[in-house]
């Protein structure tokens, strides 16, 4: 599927929008309230001994035994989430940085090996360079657009994760998953996938992926109001593995938290139908424009990686990346931005609100990893999320926002 090709109106998404509004809910034949009540609670009374003995032999199958290990309102959130992502169990997490490190810890090892693009969120590699190399755990960054017979050079006998993040965090390649699916599992090793930007549009179990991660805080929350994560298998012994190490790391997400992103989520496909199509009518606009080099959205043509998209995405989200000449510099980039009405200035994406972050130096990439997509200069980089505002609004807002940038740079 080309940009150019991108339906108007996306039976993916009202389809997706029909399951939204009756996932996530108590089923039965007593009245209930359309949206279900927080569950809060810390203790659980048991009517015996035999009762409590019995679920907590459970401790797979989310029996309620204690608060900490999850109540009814994050068991309606994981049943939604399982669903959307194609999956079988999901485990919701405090945050979506808690799902990229939960599974890592819980599938990797001292001696171990760990593969991770080097187009990956920064707070994940932190942690790999970090946490991991502290607990024995080597980490290789590998290009996100790696052929396969330079994967397989990579692979050791003691790899046991290799990570995907697609389209990569500000850069925007989009990676051949069920390529790295297959040289994954032939070497024995785990796929975990961070799928936040794909949420719906990228099924990733249809394609070899054995752990999807969300940040729930982005598009399900779509409020930004709360902070959520989710872990979702298909394995039942890829479930174990998770939930055993959640439980043991006493990763909690509180029921409010839960109830906000059920909440959320009703509205999801309406917001993203919305969003995706403004969106790519800014990015082909930004691309017209003589101040911009490239512009960074999976959809477009030229962005690396597009083949992969249109052979497995079904559509396209909201965030992109958009990258100047070189004539112009970083700060003049932070004045475009302070000028900017309608765009805010943050670090989040995925709620109903358009928002514009300078990313200069703000990447961090390994000097050994070679990327020939990313090939001549660049200049200073910018990524936008586009909201539920009108794409002319937001047109006219960075149109203002350019003038600014050519006279900050003395081009005017």
């Amino acid at each position: 599927m080309s940009s150019e090709d991108m339906p108007v109106s996306d039976d993916g998404w009202s389809g997706l929008t029909a399951k939204l509004v009756r996932l996530g809910r108590p089923t039965g034949t007593e009245p209930a309230f359309v949206n279900p009540p927080v569950a809060r609670g810390s203790t659980v009374l048991y009517e015996s001994m035999d009762a409590m003995r019995a679920r907590s032999a459970r401790r797979y199958d989310h029996e309620l035994i204690y608060g900490v290990m999850g109540g009814p309102t994050q068991a309606l959130l994981e049943e939604a989430i399982a669903a959307i992502e194609g999956g079988r169990h999901t485990q919701v997490v405090s945050s979506g940085l808690a799902a990229c490190t939960t599974p890592l810890l819980a599938f990797l090892g001292a001696g171990g090996h760990c593969l991770m693009p080097d187009s990956v969120y920064g707070p994940t590699r932190r942690f790999c360079d970090s946490m991991l190399r502290r607990l024995g755990v080597e980490t290789t960054y590998y290009d996100p657009l790696i052929p396969e017979p330079a994967l397989h050079a990579l692979m050791r006998p003691t790899t046991q994760v290799l990570f995907a993040e697609s389209p990569g965090s500000h850069s925007f390649e989009v990676q051949d998953v069920p390529m790295l699916a297959r040289v994954a599992h032939e070497h024995g090793a785990k796929l975990m996938l961070d799928n936040t930007w794909g949420i719906h549009v990228f099924q990733p179990f249809q394609h070899g992926v054995d752990i999807s991660i969300q940040a729930l805080t982005k598009y399900p929350v779509g409020h930004a109001d709360a902070v959520v994560g989710a872990i979702t298998v298909t394995d039942q012994a890829d479930w174990v593995v998770v939930r055993d190490s959640v439980v043991q790391l006493g990763q909690f997400a509180s029921p409010d938290d839960c109830w906000l992103t059920l909440r959320g989520l009703r509205t999801m496909g309406v917001r993203l139908e919305r969003q995706s199509r403004s969106a790519l009518t800014v990015a082909r606009w930004l691309q017209g424009r003589p101040e911009v080099a490239r512009v960074l959205h999976p959809a477009l043509p030229e962005n690396p990686g597009h083949e992969f998209w249109a052979r497995d995405f079904s559509g396209a989200t909201s965030l992109f990346g958009v990258v100047f000449h070189s004539q112009y510099s970083p700060s003049a980039v932070e004045d475009m931005v302070a000028a900017l009405a309608v765009f805010g200035l943050g670090a989040s994406w995925g709620g109903y609100e358009s928002l514009a972050l300078p990313t200069t130096g703000t990447i961090s990439r390994t000097a050994s990893v070679q990327r020939p997509h990313e090939g001549g200069p660049v200049g200073p980089a910018l990524r936008l999320h586009v909201g539920l505002e009108s794409p002319d609004e937001l047109i006219a807002d960075l149109e203002g926002g350019l003038e600014v940038l050519r006279a900050a740079s003395g081009l005017s």
